[in-house]
């Protein structure tokens, strides 16, 4: 095993980068600060190939242009656990579109593996035992620790072995076009930006307040958020999502009323709290017509067999994915399969026009999906023709 390497200055990186422009896999970590920051980024990217492991630091030497060129290569083979968070950093700090992936948690989902998480994986593949103490780590401070940089090191250190394991299982399962079809997916990943002036919307919790309250928490969300954007700091760090929709209910209009909630900051209350006074009085003043609402979800025509419709192919899904030995909801999630119901095929061919379903899922369920229906419209074969969208009170909705 080799011993991974700490690079932070532009010279070594580049060197390291250097020496293996032409490898052909490639393990890839990123860690970022969401946990402690108000806007995510990278600081830490580990790699390895089959001969070297490093922990690139891009504080001090800014974009690692060499690394772009191998992971946006077709040529390489650029192995993630769980690619998705890393896969957006990389396009959002660096503007890099990676290509040929292997992911290790969506090769053990399509296994049929329950405990998917990295650590899980290596005990069951390896015997290894992850530490797990630096998993809420701070990694933009600096100086690292020696405990962190080991720590940051292990996810990728047995990437790459454990990749030709999973690889060798899939294989063998001949599941490998599956997660081939998965990982093709992974390639266009990216945040979305956001609206700001609906980020409000977003709160867990927002859609059990009212109009008036929605107003309250529109005007406290943003200036938490700019708390937070100002000193760098994750917002829950400012004020948790819990304290703003409680100022939201209860519309406090003193500092005493605002002491009372549980939680309430007390530093933020002392310095700020006729801010957010304000902010209760703006909601209190918008205009009943102004008043913001969550917008309203697509509806469907109102199909009393829908729900049957949705039983049949789950029952079918159920008894596919326990022959597959795979979980129900990775072999087919319940959106697909309202997806299903709704487009309501008479045949493996309209079955296989199903967009949402995958490729890999069109082979595996088509048919017993079609069958079920059939049985389930008393073997006539006629489907109704598909719901179409409508605004009305359709319960059906996606």
């Amino acid at each position: 095993m080799h011993t991974p390497v700490y690079l932070d200055t532009r010279e070594r990186v580049d060197a390291f980068l250097a020496s293996i422009a032409t490898t052909r896999q490639i393990a890839v970590d990123t860690e970022g600060a969401s946990f402690h920051r108000f806007v995510d980024r990278i600081y830490l990217l580990q790699l390895s190939t089959r001969e070297q492991t490093a922990i690139l630091d891009p504080l001090p030497i800014g974009t690692p242009e060499g690394l772009g060129r191998i992971l946006e290569s077709p040529d390489a083979e650029v192995v993630f656990h769980d690619a998705d968070y890393d896969l957006r950093l990389l396009r959002q700090d660096y503007g890099w579109h990676v290509r040929h992936i292997f992911d290790t948690r969506v090769a053990a989902q399509i296994l049929g593996i329950r405990a998917f998480g990295l650590a899980a994986l290596l005990e069951r593949y390896f015997g290894l035992k992850l530490e797990k103490k630096h998993q809420r780590a701070d990694w933009s401070m600096r100086p690292l620790t020696e405990g962190m940089l080991e720590y940051a090191a292990q996810d990728t250190l047995h990437l790459l072995e454990l990749r030709d394991l999973m690889a060798a299982d899939l294989e063998r399962k001949g599941r490998m076009e599956w997660a081939r079809e998965e990982f093709a997916l992974l390639e266009d990943i990216r945040w979305s930006p956001d609206e700001p002036d609906k980020t409000f919307l977003k709160i867990k919790g927002a859609r059990d307040l009212n109009r008036r309250e929605l107003a309250i928490l529109r005007e406290l969300v943003p200036w938490r958020d700019a708390i937070a954007a100002q000193l760098d700091r994750a917002t829950f760090r400012v004020m948790g999502n819990e304290q703003l929709l409680e100022i939201a209910r209860t519309q406090p209009s003193s500092r005493e009323a605002l002491a009372a909630i549980k939680g309430m900051p007390r530093g933020l209350l002392e310095s700020r709290g006729h801010e957010m006074l304000s902010a209760v009085t703006r909601g209190l003043a918008v205009a009943e017509a102004d008043l913001p609402r969550f917008p309203k979800a697509a509806r469907w025509d109102r199909d009393p067999d829908f729900d049957a419709r949705v039983s049949a192919l789950k029952t079918v899904r159920d008894r596919v994915a326990e022959e597959l030995d795979m979980d129900p909801g990775v072999l087919c999630a319940r959106e697909r399969l309202e997806a299903v119901a709704r487009k309501n095929p008479a045949t493996v061919d309209e079955a296989e026009s199903v967009t949402e379903l995958r490729k890999w899922q069109r082979g595996v369920l088509a048919a017993p999906f079609v069958k079920a229906l059939r049985n389930h419209r008393g073997g006539s074969g006629q489907a109704p023709p598909p719901a179409t969208a409508q605004v009305n009170d359709s319960p059906y909705r996606d």
